[in-house]
């Protein structure tokens, strides 16, 4: 099986804005009778090269093109949206849904997207904190209320509770975090520490670890499966090298990512073959046999989709039938 990320940044100028989201949902509504079981949609703003700045838009296209295929939003950037807002946006997807999409909330790491939006970056782990306390209050469609006002999102959402919100980090404070607020974990760093400090801050607070999950270090976020892997990394190699330069641009720490690598050259990209790989068919079809989904990311740093589909019809044509019964 395997899943699929969608950021919508390109790196070069010839295939346009509209022929990559195009190809998003389509690709999607193709993927879920083909072996995807979740696709994951990202959020940044302000960047040269058009990193997704409205994650919850690309979720309800893709929830409307498809009827089975899980989403998630991840991360939603909480100190840049209003909280109550932001719930009456995730009640109605919800229910468009059929309670399909679910999110990771966190603080970010780039001051410029603050100084964009208007918020005080060093003051984000307050902000953090209040907004997520209203977030998760108002998303159950429950009236309540905040700071001297009445608040009642409506309609009800259709998951009770309204949609899974959980928080994702990598530092021991985002771990906290989540615990605090009882809600599940994403690790982005891999750090095994860190689920100990998540459960230790759930059960001060009187609450019982939610899910947890903290990936391991060598865990690929950008997989490609071709025949002639050789042939692929000379095809792909830019494209996934601009993803990583992305990353570093943005200043986020290579020790502090799992998607985040310090190959500074294709070359150094395959050697280290730890954030992103290019895979054979056999070896495809031996990972998800293992139980381990292939995560795809198609459209990498703005590659063509002409060139996306081949690799996604690899997987769907020569991958799946080998493991399903």
């Amino acid at each position: 099986m395997f899943t699929m990320r969608f950021d919508m940044r390109a790196a070069h100028d010839g295939t346009s804005r509209a022929e990559l989201y195009e190809a998003a949902v389509e690709m999607a509504s193709w993927a879920e009778d083909r072996g995807a079981t979740l696709a994951f949609v990202c959020e940044h703003h302000c960047t040269g090269d058009g990193y997704l700045p409205s994650p919850l838009l690309l979720a309800t296209a893709l929830a409307a093109r498809t009827s089975t295929l899980r989403i998630m939003v991840t991360v939603v950037v909480l100190p840049l949206y209003e909280p109550v807002r932001l719930a009456e946006d995730m009640v109605v997807l919800d229910i468009m849904s059929r309670g399909r999409v679910s999110y990771v909330a966190g603080v970010g790491y780039r001051p410029e997207e603050y100084e964009h939006l208007g918020v005080d970056y060093g003051r984000r782990g307050r902000i953090a904190d209040d907004k997520l306390a209203v977030l998760l209050k108002a998303k159950t469609g429950e009236a309540f209320e905040h700071d001297g006002r009445r608040i009642h999102v409506t309609p009800a959402p259709l998951t009770p509770g309204g949609p899974r919100v959980a928080w994702g980090g990598g530092s021991a404070a985002a771990a906290r975090r989540a615990g605090r607020h009882g809600i599940g974990f994403f690790g982005q760093g891999g750090d095994p520490g860190l689920v100990e400090v998540y459960e230790a801050e759930a059960a001060a607070h009187g609450y019982e670890p939610a899910f947890c999950f903290m990936p391991p270090p060598d865990l690929p976020t950008t997989v490609f499966v071709a025949d002639d892997v050789d042939a692929a990394w000379d095809e792909l190699g830019p494209y996934m090298l601009h993803d990583v330069g992305g990353y570093t641009g943005f200043g986020a720490a290579v020790e502090d990512m799992v998607n985040v690598t310090a190959a500074m050259t294709v070359d150094e990209l395959r050697a280290a073959d730890r954030t992103h790989r290019v895979i054979s068919v056999d070896d495809a079809v031996a990972q998800v046999r293992a139980g381990i989904p292939l995560v795809l990311h198609p459209l990498v740093g703005g590659l063509p989709p002409d060139v996306a589909w081949r690799y996604l019809r690899t997987v769907a044509d020569e991958v799946m039938p080998r493991v399903t019964p």
